[in-house]
């Protein structure tokens, strides 16, 4: 009797069909292993799958599909399980389809300026294979290092520089995908031209609700000529937040604005990834400009008479790359560093109007003094995404119970303030409750109608994104 018939949770016959197709090493069902998959990168909720499988090309995804569609058993989509909504969870013990050993990068064109890639590239991996032809991938989550571009197709990732490159949507062009019935078909493409239906559109975003992206076509952009990056340090997050409203109302575009605050710098301040901010810091400012040299010096040092002006207490400039690295460095390690302050953290993603960012950022500390609960910030001021990052520990449910009605509290704000329940991380497990506060039911109801389209047995990731009544099934009868 092989291993797959003595110890998985999932039919036995099915997980030994799964083995047939992936090869034994590659179904996991074993629950010591299967802890791993529990969770994504918001570890408030926590579902342990049935069994993972994990795949090796398109024929394989579409035999390991066709396969639970067969068996009517549910799955999930996976990537490298860096997501922020609890987009990954297997609700109700489902299957998880993880994509992490279709890892190639399969052609980079740079006469057109594309690649093509399999879902588990890691997302710096791929600049850092097109930097050889003086080329990038624009979309770069502060996960960069460990995020999948599958991943990031489903979420529509975007990231610090997204203020002037845009999101993934932007640079996605075409894709090979296996449909939740196995069906294999092509959406876009440089080989394919323009199509009456942009469908590439459609699926970027689509939460792994549509089936997986099994190839993934991107366009890649010159790098820049020039960078100049400087770090405002501010007494107060009040302080930087004009900072950047000056930058922005005088007609500068930056690649990247992106503010941490004090709980968050002195986080970062005691890990392994210190950056050498002042601990005592209110908050700090990254600011950054590139393109051609021609003027790339006259616009730092504008943002750095906006820093001024609005009270920062010290301005570095990065003289290097490495000098720029450390710049960076403490807003890109601020998520590394949260697990020192808690064991847990629930990750909020609201996007205001820039303007609203004083007040809002106001009323958030507010109602963590409320609810007696730590509230770290980091996000990208130059779009209004917030970040509120809640700390706890999910083993005292007192404190979760604030921590959920701190969370709901803080979107509601964001919300009444203009804004919407999320700019990148996606709406996932964690915020298809609030999605009755954004959309109106006529269009929720259209959603669960195209979700149907492509999925109309339910099966592929149930339970994100939409509530249960605009799902297979409800969404024609709303």
């Amino acid at each position: 009797m092989t291993r797959l018939a003595t110890q998985t949770g999932v039919d036995r016959e099915l997980a030994v069909e799964l083995g047939s197709i992936v090869g034994e090493s590659a179904v996991i069902v074993d629950p010591d292993r299967l802890l791993v998959y529990e969770s994504d990168g918001l570890t408030q909720y926590r579902h342990p799958p049935a069994a993972v499988v994990l795949p090796r090309s398109t024929e394989e995804v579409s035999r390991v599909l066709s396969l639970l569609y067969r068996r009517g058993q549910h799955y999930v989509p996976r990537g490298s399980g860096t997501g922020l909504s609890g987009g990954a969870l297997p609700v109700g013990r489902g299957v998880i389809v993880g994509t992490a050993r279709m890892n190639r990068i399969l052609e980079v064109d740079p006469a057109n300026r594309r690649a093509r890639v399999e879902p588990g590239v890691v997302n710096a991996h791929l600049t850092r294979a097109t930097l050889l032809h003086g080329l990038i991938y624009a979309p770069d989550p502060s996960s960069q290092s460990a995020c999948s571009l599958g991943g990031n197709v489903a979420e529509n990732s975007g990231g610090p520089h997204c203020l002037k490159y845009g999101v993934t949507s932007r640079y996605v062009t075409g894709l090979t995908v296996v449909l939740p019935d196995g069906e294999v078909t092509e959406f876009g493409g440089m080989a394919r031209g323009d199509e009456m239906l942009d469908l590439v559109g459609l699926f970027v975003g689509s939460e792994g609700c549509f089936g997986i992206a099994t190839e993934i076509e991107v366009a890649l952009i010159p790098r820049p000529g020039g960078v100049r990056t400087l770090l405002g340090i501010f007494r107060s997050i009040e302080e930087a937040g004009r900072a950047v409203s000056d930058i922005m109302g005088r007609g500068m575009l930056p690649a990247a604005l992106e503010i941490v605050d004090a709980e968050t710098i002195r986080a970062v301040e005691e890990s392994v990834f210190a950056a050498g901010y002042p601990v005592d810091a209110g908050a700090a400012l990254v600011v950054e400009f590139d393109g051609m040299e021609d003027g790339l010096e006259e616009e730092i040092e504008a943002a750095a008479r906006c820093c001024e002006r609005a009270g920062a207490r010290e301005i570095r400039r990065a003289r290097d790359g490495s000098e720029r690295a450390r710049l960076w460095q403490g807003r890109k390690k601020a998520f590394g560093a949260m697990g020192r302050l808690a064991p847990d953290l629930l990750v909020q993603d609201a996007t205001v109007p820039r303007t609203a960012l004083p007040g809002v950022l106001a009323r958030i500390s507010e109602i963590g003094r409320r609810y007696d609960v730590l509230v770290a910030n980091v996000f990208h001021a130059g779009d209004g995404n917030l970040h509120p990052n809640l700390l706890f520990d999910r083993r005292d449910a007192e404190e979760l119970g604030r921590i959920e009605a701190a969370s709901r509290e803080i979107m509601n704000v964001c919300i009444e303030a203009g804004g919407t329940i999320t700019g990148e991380h996606g709406v996932g497990f964690d915020k298809r409750q609030y999605m009755p506060l954004v959309c109106s039911p006529d269009v929720l109801a259209a959603m669960g109608r195209v979700k149907a389209a492509f999925d109309p047995a339910g099966l592929c990731n149930p339970g994100k994104v939409l509530p249960d009544e605009y799902l297979a099934g409800g969404a024609g009868e709303a």
